[in-house]
């Protein structure tokens, strides 16, 4: 049998989580109706947008794990980066949860049968939702790869071309961001998709 060392053990789980905060991708087409115009009168059931949100609170809570998997192992690189990255990382989770309360007050509005009262409260809070979402599940995320890549790369724990990948990616993403944020393009284009 092979045994595996603490710094294995916690890199393993460390890389199980960071497959597990993928898991918010379907949001995406699952919030799809929660940006119609009329979504809180409309007919239909809410279940697309509660899975939606369960995958999202997923996400948030792995990516804490992450972070506080790998502190012990980045921390002899650079203390401060590294509890700069757990920080980024619960700062990601409480947008993450944010958003979610946002959307899960429209579904509550929506469900009490508020009907067109409501309407203007519902779609200001998919604004706030997808703005939130900018910044927690965007940027907050280039930040913690140009953290989390510098470490590496700094440890050599991994071979250098994964970091370089990862600032190259963060650097993608920032841009992406700013393109959004001054209206050069729309936060659910193909060209946002692309660099994210």
């Amino acid at each position: 049998t092979i045994t595996m060392t603490a710094t294995r053990k916690t890199s393993f789980f460390a890389g199980l989580l960071y497959l597990l905060t993928f898991i918010s991708i379907p949001t995406l087409a699952l919030y799809g109706p929660i940006h119609g115009p009329n979504y809180i009168t409309g007919p239909g059931p809410d279940t697309r947008v509660i899975i939606g949100v369960i995958l999202e609170m997923i996400v948030g809570l792995a990516g804490i794990g992450t972070a506080v998997a790998l502190y012990p192992v980045l921390k002899k690189q650079n203390e401060a980066f590294a509890l700069g990255f757990v920080g980024t990382r619960v700062l990601e989770a409480a947008m993450i949860f944010a958003g979610v309360s946002f959307l899960l007050s429209v579904v509550s509005l929506r469900q009490s049968g508020f009907g067109s009262a409501a309407l203007v409260t519902g779609q200001t809070l998919v604004v706030m939702y997808d703005r939130i979402f900018l910044i927690g599940q965007s940027f907050m995320p280039a930040m913690n790869g140009l953290l989390l890549g510098s470490l590496l790369y700094q440890s050599r724990l991994v071979p250098r071309i994964l970091p370089l990948t990862g600032f190259v990616g963060a650097a993608m993403l920032l841009a992406g961001d700013i393109a959004v944020l001054f209206g050069f393009i729309g936060q659910r284009d193909m060209a946002t998709g692309l660099t994210a």
